[in-house]
């Protein structure tokens, strides 16, 4: 196996948890495996950059085990809120556990699928993944990792040679997998499963692997209390990072939600065009539920869930304390996501909020372009026109973080905006024409190092 030996540490830290936690189970076996993207840059982040193309098609596309990892994928099992509406009947239905392994920065990563097979929990699905799917997440992923989302990342999509049936796109359409490479793959639905079981033995264990694994803490007597208070920060850095990069992510649904606070698993996502709180992603999303505007609330909520679940090996007032502070730890969130996006350094929280508060004023009465916007006000740069008038007044205090000497910024702005994903799949899905997908990643990839 072509790996990078300094780099490469596999790990199967999940096996800790024990079966009841899994299943076992088998790869799909497709027609044909055509390596359509492959991820070198997380990849060389866990020692997997060397691969050549037909050994990363047995690995991603046949699903031959990694050494010194899982001898076999595991579904792993989960519950959760889906629009509100308990569901004990879910779990790993088209993806499984592929890999663990530790990457340059010494966290444990998992090597995750969609659309590799039917698994115990497929229901009456059957266990694919429609390329145009994948194709879309690959561009989620990628456009929020720039935007400095915290994400599971695109590492490997391969076009598998079935036509599916679907309801929601022309078909039979092309099918794909996709692989992930995310930080755990622990939801809040999965610790909703363990305390619908009351199985105090197995949700201490939970808690633990997560302490252990993820945030790299030793338990102590108040583990329940600690993880949630770590989950209710990175969920509120979460729900800010979203609302700074104007991403609607569609279906916030508790098992989408990572207890690493890692956002994952984009389904129906959209980039808002303008600073529209009632704007959605999902067609599906009649009353709103998961709109632009409340996103934090919808992770806000989840995070409830999470405690609600805890309390089978806590008491109560303990995590209702936690869960108080997350208004003001997404305040403080937000303002420091707007802040980066601005390309400013900030300076007190307060005026910092002022300023934020402003700008998304301004937004949504100018219902001016959120990426037109973001892009040139970047370094502080004041925006001209009377609606911006309170805009340049609360950034003119405000020191550049970064120069605007990248040329990325000599261009016109990057989105991703519905039609422009359309575009780019129409060339796929009609000509088989990957260009304009490569050059779309390559010009988002150069937007996140004109902004970091």
């Amino acid at each position: 196996m072509s790996i990078t030996p300094q780099a490469y540490a596999p790990h199967s830290a999940i096996l800790e948890l024990g079966d009841a936690f899994y299943d076992p189970v088998a790869a799909a076996d497709f027609p044909e495996t055509r390596l359509r993207f492959r991820n070198d840059r997380a990849a060389r982040e866990v020692g997997l950059d060397t691969m050549g193309d037909d050994e990363w098609l047995r690995h991603f596309g046949r699903f031959e085990s990694l050494p010194g990892s899982l001898a076999e994928p595991l579904a792993l099992r989960y519950h959760g809120h889906q629009f509100r509406v308990y569901n004990p009947e879910i779990g790993d239905g088209r993806g499984f556990l592929f890999a663990q392994l530790r990457d340059t920065r010494g966290r444990l990563m998992d090597l995750a699928t969609k659309g590799s097979g039917t698994t115990p929990w497929s229901r009456f699905g059957d266990g694919r993944l429609t390329l145009k799917g994948g194709m879309r997440e690959v561009l989620a992923t990628e456009m929020l990792e720039a935007l400095g989302v915290e994400t599971s990342r695109s590492f490997s999509l391969i076009e598998t040679g079935e036509a599916l049936e679907r309801g929601d796109e022309p078909s039979p359409t092309r099918s794909a997998v996709l692989v992930r490479l995310s930080h755990g793959h622990i939801r809040i639905g999965t610790v909703q499963r363990i305390a619908y079981l009351r199985d105090a033995e197995n949700m201490t264990r939970l808690v633990e692997y997560v302490l252990r694994n993820l945030y790299d803490e030793v338990p102590g007597e108040n583990a329940a209390e600690r993880l949630l208070d770590l989950v209710v920060g990175r969920a509120a850095t979460l729900a800010a990072s979203y609302m700074a990069a104007g991403f609607v992510h569609g279906v916030l649904n508790s098992d989408n939600i990572n207890v690493t606070g890692e956002s994952f698993d984009y389904g129906p996502w959209r980039f808002a065009p303008t600073w529209d709180p009632g704007f959605t992603a999902a067609y599906f999303d009649h009353a709103g539920l998961y709109a632009f505007g409340r996103q934090p609330e919808a992770i806000h909520w989840d995070v409830m869930q999470l405690a609600v679940s805890l309390r089978t090996i806590s008491a109560a007032e303990p995590l209702i304390a936690v869960l108080e502070s997350f208004a003001e730890r997404y305040q403080l969130a937000v303002s420091h996501a707007i802040l980066w996006r601005l390309g400013v350094t900030p300076r007190d929280p307060q005026q910092d909020r002022g300023l934020v508060q402003t700008v998304e004023r301004a937004l949504r009465t100018s219902e001016s372009g959120l990426d037109g916007f973001f892009f040139d006000t970047f370094g502080g740069v004041a925006p001209e026109g009377e609606a911006f008038a309170e805009v340049r007044a609360a950034l003119a205090p405000y020191v550049a973080r970064k120069p605007r000497d990248h040329h990325y910024w000599q261009g016109t702005p990057c989105s991703m905006l519905i039609d422009e994903v359309e575009t780019i799949w129409a060339a796929i899905d009609q000509k088989d024409d990957w260009q304009p997908f490569h050059a779309k990643i390559a010009r988002i990839r150069e937007m996140g190092e004109a902004m970091t």
